[in-house]
């Protein structure tokens, strides 16, 4: 082994030089103790130590790190905005009162809506009097607060009480009837395959007890529907897709199908999709629109 030993200087030697030893392994731990002994393998691995620190030690640009801080700025002010509108969106609704010209032309708008439901209803659809499938999926796409009571019922009994939910029926006699009452508001058509198991993996709730729960556990499913021979969600997407004989009760355990609204809305949604509005039959075309509102 070779040392370097550092000879510092003296008045008899001026100049401070290096000396090396060769095979003084009895003299190195009393030279490291006094600090006159530097063993080059030591200062390689310090050196090495010293690059690899460098090269861990990571850093943010400065113009990513204003970035953020604008952005944080941005969000807490619109979010401070957002609060004021709700604020004063609340007291304008507590301060706003009604002329009476606005009651007269609500309940115009409500009995016209009733005499359009009375008109359809005398119409014969010769579509839906023999369905291409058992199965309908049906999608709100509007509503007024103008629509007559008893529009806004039949809406409630097909579970659609909001704008762009959507529910699986069986097509029958009465289910053909509430869709000519409510045609301005809906469009429906028949699902595939593809679109009703991805419908119920991608949008699916349960009601359990009431609640909203989602069916990410199979045991969710069995406990709701064990007795009827549906253990998991294959066996819904089963059930649903072929009218099986539980039909009802896997429609009525799945939530309504909360939609996105499409890209760029929905033209025309006052006209009936054979006239190139939105409403109404859309047979097998339904699952152009399902794919957008997935």
């Amino acid at each position: 082994m070779q040392i370097s030993l550092l000879h510092g200087p003296s008045p008899t030697n001026p100049n401070p030089r290096k000396l090396k030893i060769n095979h003084c392994d009895h003299l190195l731990p009393l030279l490291r103790s006094i600090g006159l002994c530097k063993c080059r393998g030591s200062v390689a691995r310090g050196r090495k130590m010293a690059e690899e620190e460098a090269k861990a030690l990571s850093y943010i640009p400065e113009t990513i790190l204003k970035k953020r801080k604008t952005n944080e700025e941005v969000a807490l002010r619109r979010k401070a905005q957002l609060e004021l509108r709700k604020h004063a969106s609340k007291k304008d609704k507590k301060e706003y009162i009604k002329k009476p010209e606005e009651f007269v032309k609500e309940f115009r708008y409500r009995e016209v809506d009733l005499v359009r439901m009375r008109h359809r209803l005398k119409k014969k659809r010769p579509e839906l009097a023999t369905p291409k499938s058992k199965l309908l999926f049906i999608i709100r796409i509007q509503g007024t607060n103008d629509m007559h009571p008893a529009v806004r019922k039949t809406l409630y009994n097909l579970r659609l009480r909001k704008v762009f939910s959507a529910v699986f029926v069986k097509v029958n006699a009465s289910v053909i009837e509430k869709l000519q009452r409510v045609e301005p508001y809906v469009t429906y058509g028949y699902p595939n395959l593809k679109n009703v198991k991805e419908l119920i993996h991608k949008k699916g709730f349960g009601n359990v007890a009431k609640q909203r729960v989602p069916l990410t556990d199979n045991n969710v499913i069995e406990q709701a529907l064990g007795q009827h021979g549906i253990l998991c969600i294959e066996d819904l997407v089963h059930e649903i897709a072929n009218v099986g004989p539980h039909f009802k009760e896997v429609a009525h355990f799945l939530y309504p199908f909360m939609l996105n609204k499409p890209q760029g809305g929905l033209k025309g949604i006052k006209k009936v999709y054979k006239d190139g509005g939105e409403s109404g039959n859309r047979e097998d075309h339904i699952n152009e629109l399902i794919d957008k509102m997935n």
